[in-house]
């Protein structure tokens, strides 16, 4: 059973800029997790210099994993093809690695065939509700992929909704029993407790040996939006590309630091500190 973590009761950290962050503490990283939606990609798209950031940061013996809300059909890709140690995929579902001893893609599940099922049963209720009531939203195109959860668009394929319309969506998933969710780009809903953070502590226990807990000060974890707010809650030194302070009305966290450009620029510009404070 995963731990659910319950956020300490604060006020808001602001966030001090990246190039204030020690070099000795960068060197001390071990691990780097990152969101991708507004994170890694820049309007929707992944580019050349936040790939091979990812890339020189994984050559340079950083553990790095992407903790992301998109489906497991886009993680099974992610697992197999980018220069990472795995990936955790809808918003904290289950984790994917490539075991390369044995040349195979491996899935760690929350939940069995059986109960994801019963998962699948209960959201296309909920989607034909949100999808009738809320006008201008759309499912969203990798839904067909999906294994946990709904995810209802409302501005990577369609007009922006204004903010009220996207609070209905979230307000809709709730009264039906719903964790809700929102990145920059969708509304994500499921029926369970996990998130982003449970998860990593999850997979960083099972396939590496590491207490997060004990580990936080190592770890750096690069978002943009209120579902990574639990990361940037229990993470002492969390980063926030430029973004992420579009949503500060919507956050009650805010990362520890923050990088002077948005999106895949910014998370270059962290890649470059840490590898930088490495030597």
């Amino acid at each position: 059973m995963i731990r659910t973590t319950v956020p300490a009761q604060r006020a808001p950290r602001e966030p001090r800029p990246l190039a204030e962050l020690p070099a000795a503490l960068a060197a001390g990283f071990h691990t780097v997790l990152t969101d991708i939606d507004d994170t890694l990609t820049t309007e929707g798209r992944l580019t050349a210099p936040a790939y091979a950031a990812l890339d020189a940061l994984h050559r340079a013996g950083l553990r790095v994993i992407p903790v992301t809300g998109r489906p497991a059909g886009w993680c099974d890709h992610i697992a197999r093809m980018w220069p990472v140690d795995g990936v955790i995929g809808e918003n904290g579902a289950f984790y994917m690695w490539h075991d390369a001893a044995a040349a195979r893609l491996r899935v760690r599940h929350l939940f069995d065939a059986a109960q994801r099922q019963a998962f699948a049963e209960r959201l296309a209720a909920v989607r034909e509700r949100v999808l009738r009531e809320v006008p201008g939203c759309a499912l969203a195109s990798d839904q067909f992929c999906r294994l946990y959860d709904l995810a209802i668009d409302f501005c990577e394929d369609v007009p922006a909704l204004p903010d009220a319309d996207v609070d209905r969506i979230v307000a809709l998933m709730q009264a039906a029993g719903m964790t809700a969710k929102l990145s920059s780009i969708h509304v994500n809903g499921w029926f369970g407790s996990w998130n982003k953070l449970d998860t990593a502590r999850l997979m960083l226990a099972e396939r590496h040996g590491i207490d997060l807990d004990a580990e936080r000060e190592r770890i750096v974890f690069a978002g943009d939006s209120p579902n990574d707010e639990p990361m940037f809650d229990f993470f002492p030194h969390a980063v926030g590309v430029a973004n992420v302070l579009d949503q500060r009305h919507r956050l009650h966290a805010l990362p520890a630091w923050i990088t002077p450009s948005r999106a895949g620029a910014g998370f270059v510009e962290l890649a470059a500190a840490l590898l930088a404070a490495r030597g």
